[in-house]
């Protein structure tokens, strides 16, 4: 077999990201027919088999980026998790095809196809669990950041700790004091009304709970 080029795999890249566009569209016009084909796994997976796991790595990326950008599959807020996992699909199918030496054409093809999936799926899901668990560390690192700031603004203020012995505190703690109940409460009411504006998950939460039914229906979850 020819060894392809840096140019013809590029060729090929391009028309699985353009596969990545159209199949979901026309087989979303099939009831049921983008959620029994899953159509943009299939241009991923192929680009990483043929043309080698750097591209199978782009194509992953690229194809549900520019589908979402032009047709709104997958939904804006379902993206990055579709890069990530379609992404890893053609950097594993490639990598085993590269690696597996089995001396059989077909058997190195369906080991690819399986170890890409299964793979994909395993660190998607690490992946997950560690975005939600950011949560709460995000929770735990705020906290802690707020109390630093208000020991570090106290202090300054010359604030003398009760375990000193001392309950008479300086005008220039009595002043901090006052000022972070007065002044506290607006910056953070502040800082929740600009993050309110930009909040659209109310908007996008229908297209997303579609899209999380028929990857379910699917067994993609």
């Amino acid at each position: 077999m020819k060894k392809l080029t840096v140019l013809n795999k590029s060729i090929l890249t391009a028309l699985c990201v353009a596969l990545c566009v159209v199949l979901p569209m026309t087989l979303h016009a099939i009831p049921k027919g983008g959620v029994l084909f899953s159509p943009m796994h299939l241009p991923v997976l192929l680009c990483g088999l043929v043309c080698g796991a750097p591209f199978g790595l782009v194509c992953g990326i690229l194809g549900p980026l520019v589908s979402s950008l032009l047709t709104g599959m997958p939904v804006f807020g379902y993206m990055p998790v579709m890069m990530i996992e379609l992404g890893l699909y053609g950097l594993i199918s490639g990598l085993v095809m590269q690696f597996l030496r089995s001396g059989k054409l077909v058997v190195d093809l369906y080991a690819a196809l399986v170890i890409a999936m299964l793979g994909g799926r395993v660190i998607t899901g690490i992946l997950r669990a560690l975005i939600f668990a950011g949560g709460s560390i995000g929770t735990k690192v705020g906290a802690g950041l707020a109390s630093a700031v208000i020991t570090g603004l106290l202090s300054s203020s010359g604030y003398v700790s009760s375990s000193a012995g001392i309950t008479a505190q300086p005008e220039t703690a009595l002043e901090m004091i006052v000022s972070l109940y007065k002044f506290g409460p607006i910056l953070i009411a502040a800082v929740i009304i600009v993050t309110l504006f930009g909040y659209k998950l109310d908007k996008m939460y229908p297209a997303i709970m579609q899209e999380l039914t028929e990857r379910e229906a699917h067994g993609q979850l």
